[in-house]
């Protein structure tokens, strides 16, 4: 069994937005890791994002709005700087569509 090495690690003042990534769904939390909470947790379906997901044309399009209302979300906590950890996917498609929209939404990473 390969070992895994955490590379990243958030705290109270940038926590660490993880991405996951399923063939349907796009996943995202925002994580203190120095006191193991989650602060803010979405996926495409959650209620917070409501019908702003309905005119996205594909699945990147929609990738792309969860990141702007995911941060919003973050913007609410008064979280505006964080670590992006992309749990090993590449930095293309969803993945960076998401971070794209989570940019233009007001996060810095």
């Amino acid at each position: 069994m390969p070992k895994r090495k955490k590379k990243m690690f958030g705290s109270s003042e940038k926590p660490r937005l993880v991405v996951y990534r399923s063939i349907k769904y796009i996943h995202a939390q925002l994580i203190d890791d120095s006191q193991g909470k989650v602060l803010v947790g979405m996926f495409n379906k959650s209620k917070a994002v409501g019908t702003s997901l309905k005119s996205a044309k594909n699945k990147s399009e929609a990738s792309f709005e969860l990141g702007k209302v995911f941060a919003e979300e973050a913007k609410k906590k008064k979280i505006k700087q964080v670590v992006f950890d992309r749990n090993g996917y590449p930095y293309h498609g969803r993945v960076k569509a998401f971070a794209d929209g989570a940019r233009e939404g007001g996060l810095e990473f």
